[in-house]
């Protein structure tokens, strides 16, 4: 069980964690015809925002409740009404999703009592219109973090309560955040496959697939619908991938019976025959031959791969899940875990990481302790760490702005795997340094008892 460290200094070196809002904006991202809205000032959806747009490259619908330093003092309640009714009459959203920012959680503000008074004093006017509050400080958590409190609001304030009649085919599966916009197609693909129906919450592979629509739309144009949701009480199974979607998985389970699994990594030949198996269980129907040629093909990848992962070391930096599917991927090759840094300590799937010690810091932390290390994962604020250290870069998480197609990577399953090993194999190529004369031929300068001699392949 790895030691879990504390985050010691007083100040973030080159920070590695992005904020709770964040991951609640993108999970509402993941919903049809959404707008989240920051509740607070102007300045934390403009970084949101920035971010959001140099790591998809697309235009990303997000507001703010833009509250100045009077509204600081007083409360922000007539803000976030005023905002709420703008939006529905600019841009008619089929959902709202307020995400709290650091500015209204340290005032102490009852944003779900304003909530509750703007749905019952303005129902006439945002019929039509669902309004969920995920409480997000930025001092707390990370993206994760968010994420899991955006999903978990959408159960608890949109799903039907209430045991219901069971579509046997319907399966609801709850991604966690690092699942791309690949992960999530291939995801769907692969349920698919075997006869069944999934509805995903968040999808942001319909919103945030790189598409461009036929038409201006002022809100997300794809994902899951609000339908999806309310009827999700109506899945036979519950599929949560990762552990910080066990929270909304008990969610759904309390709320509508629902049953639920949890797998904390699908990445790896492990995880992938657990989540093949169970669909074929839940669907009754063999495993597809198609689905078997890609484990074969893993599994060749696995043998022809391992060679350049033996004996290497890795320094990680990410989200708790993240590090854990990494760290899990690396180990399984024959790679040693030698720094694991976290956003947060409030995820126990740290202790689980196979690592000696997981750091709770940023990326001076990680840069400290990867000397020694071949290879750093972490997003693209790493760049000037690997630069100083020699090192190679391994782009994952949020944000990735100095590469194309992050979104459109696969690391789950048998393929996403498959793809793993090659991209890392041949990064380990790409970086290996040609060998000296010396290196080549050691008998070059060995020592006799006449003095040096020189190695007969130097001899003319």
């Amino acid at each position: 069980m790895a030691r879990i460290l504390s985050q010691t200094k007083s100040a973030a070196v080159n920070p590695l964690k992005s904020s709770q809002p964040l991951g609640a904006a993108l999970a509402f991202l993941g919903v049809e015809g959404a707008m989240p809205l920051f509740h607070g000032s102007q300045g934390c959806t403009s970084f949101a925002l920035v971010l959001f747009v140099r790591h998809f490259k697309e235009a990303i619908p997000l507001q703010t409740t833009a509250m100045d330093e009077v509204t600081t003092i007083l409360g922000g309640a007539d803000n976030l009404e005023e905002a709420i009714l703008n939006l529905k009459t600019r841009t008619k959203p089929k959902l709202i999703g307020v995400c709290t920012t650091a500015l209204v959680e340290t005032r102490g503000e009852d944003c779900a009592g304003d909530i509750a008074d703007i749905k019952l004093k303005r129902a006439e006017e945002i019929a039509g219109t669902e309004v969920v509050l995920a409480n997000t400080p930025d001092f707390d958590g990370a993206i994760e973090d968010g994420w899991a409190k955006a999903v978990t609001a959408m159960i608890e304030g949109i799903t039907r309560p209430g045991e219901q009649a069971r579509q046997p085919k319907k399966i609801a599966i709850l991604p966690g955040w690092n699942l791309t916009v690949a992960d999530i197609e291939h995801l769907r693909e692969m349920v698919e496959s075997f006869g069944l129906k999934p509805v995903i919450l968040p999808d942001v592979s319909g919103s945030l697939d790189g598409t461009v629509p036929d038409r201006w739309v002022t809100t997300t144009y794809g994902g899951a619908s609000v339908e999806d949701i309310r009827e999700l009480g109506k899945a036979a199974q519950c599929i949560a991938i990762g552990e910080h979607m066990r929270r909304p998985a008990e969610v759904l389970w309390r709320l509508t019976g629902v049953p639920y699994v949890l797998f904390q990594s699908l990445t790896g030949l492990k995880g992938a025959d657990r989540f093949v198996s169970l669909l074929s269980t839940i669907s009754g129907a063999a495993v597809p031959a198609g689905v078997r040629r890609r484990r074969a093909q893993l599994q060749d990848a696995l043998l022809d791969g391992h060679f350049h992962f033996g004996g290497k070391k890795i320094a990680i930096a990410a989200e708790p899940d993240q590090l854990y599917q990494l760290a899990t991927f690396f180990t399984g090759m024959g790679s040693e875990i030698a720094a694991a840094v976290a956003t947060t300590d409030m995820s126990k799937i740290l202790e689980k990481v196979p690592a000696e010690s997981v750091q709770i810091g940023d990326l001076g932390d990680l840069e400290a302790l990867a000397a020694s290390a071949d290879l750093l994962v972490t997003h693209s604020h790493g760049r000037q760490a690997a630069e100083r250290l020699g090192i190679p870069l391994m782009r994952v998480g949020f944000p990735i702005f100095d590469r194309l197609g992050s979104q459109h990577k696969l690391t789950i399953l048998y393929q996403g795997t498959r793809d793993l090993v090659f991209e890392v194999a041949n990064i380990f190529q790409a970086y290996r340094q040609a060998p000296t004369p010396e290196e080549l031929d050691p008998l070059r300068k060995r020592e006799t008892p006449d003095g040096p001699r020189s190695s007969p392949l130097t001899r003319h």
